[in-house]
């Protein structure tokens, strides 16, 4: 009998996964639970988290269809691979549950998160905060002899650029609202 000449972890050849399903490396995911919005939903989706020690990096939740009750929880999680399966199939088994989808995997998403920061300071500060919330496209919401409040609309990372910048120029507070995503394109 002549062997197999598979590479590792190749598909095309075999109808069997032949890649290693175990893994070490901690993925960031961002999942999208269409719920039905009713009292104590939102409870059971954190408590598995928290009942298992994953930890929720961004919680977003909102209701999207009224008239037929649905809310939309979008949750930025990091894991491994299985830590990840795992959570979608538990979120699968929730009754309340209509749908799952790991944005991270299906395809390419758009991310966009709402911050609003407090920057105190005045004379050349004051000018610099304003010279980079230009830069960021940030909107100044409101505006006191010492302070600003700046709004910011944009990926994680662009929030987070914008946070490290205002940081010396007197960064007092910062608000979020948390990742909200839908995937591109027609499906």
């Amino acid at each position: 009998m002549s062997a197999l000449h598979i590479k590792k972890g190749s598909t095309r050849h075999s109808a069997y996964n032949l890649r290693p399903t175990f893994s070490d490396v901690q993925e960031q995911h961002t999942l999208a639970v269409l719920v039905e919005n009713e009292p104590g939903v939102l409870a059971r989706v954190i408590g598995l988290f928290s009942g298992r020690g994953y930890n929720i990096e961004s919680l977003t939740v909102a209701e999207v269809d009224h008239t037929g009750h649905l809310s939309r929880i979008t949750v930025v999680t990091k894991g491994t691979p299985q830590v990840i399966e795992q959570i979608k199939a538990q979120l699968g088994r929730i009754v309340s549950v209509r749908d799952v989808h790991d944005l991270t995997v299906e395809g390419a998403s758009v991310e966009r998160e709402l911050a609003i920061f407090k920057v105190v300071g005045d004379g050349e500060k004051r000018v610099e905060a304003l010279r980079l919330a230009d830069i960021f496209r940030a909107n100044v919401v409101d505006s006191t002899l010492n302070s600003f409040i700046f709004e910011i609309t944009g990926a994680p990372e662009k929030i987070d650029a914008f946070a490290d910048l205002m940081r010396p120029l007197g960064l007092l507070e910062v608000a979020r609202t948390g990742v909200a995503a839908l995937l591109r394109g027609a499906e």
